[in-house]
């Protein structure tokens, strides 16, 4: 089962970026619907959100600076929590928060955990380990 971790670790970065993407979607571009109980036209913070969705989710998506978009989609959900949602109550199931707080530690376990095998963050890091080594600057030098 070990063998099948990293490649899953790939795929949950990448769903869970399609739906992050979806947020940001549905605010900015009313796709596939308008987001449900979004004012419009969005109020500044509301599109700084949607933009920030739009941005990280597509970098997420593809595992392109993979460390650093998901300690900003972490820190995104925490601010979303803590000033869209706690407001409302302190029981995530009352105030409609649960989906930030998820949000908000798995982004924050793929900021630890790297993007996988199946990311361009993947690739970069072989091509730069085989430009090393071609010119006599890789660890086997």
């Amino acid at each position: 089962m070990t063998i099948w971790t990293p490649r899953f670790l790939s795929v949950l970065r990448i769903v869970a970026a399609l739906l992050f993407l979806e947020h940001g979607l549905m605010k900015l571009f009313h796709f596939p619907i308008a987001q449900p109980g979004v004012p419009d036209p969005l109020p500044p913070m509301l599109m700084t959100a949607g933009t920030i969705e739009l941005v990280l989710g597509t970098l997420l998506i593809l595992g392109l600076f993979t460390r650093v978009a998901a300690f900003l989609a972490s820190g995104e959900m925490a601010a979303a929590y803590f000033l869209g949602h706690l407001p409302y109550g302190f029981w995530p199931g009352v105030n409609g928060g649960g989906e930030a707080i998820l949000y908000c530690f798995l982004f924050f376990y793929i900021f630890l955990a790297g993007a996988g095998p199946l990311s361009i963050d993947a690739l970069r890091t072989v091509s730069s380990e085989s430009f090393g080594k071609q010119n006599g600057s890789g660890p086997d030098q």
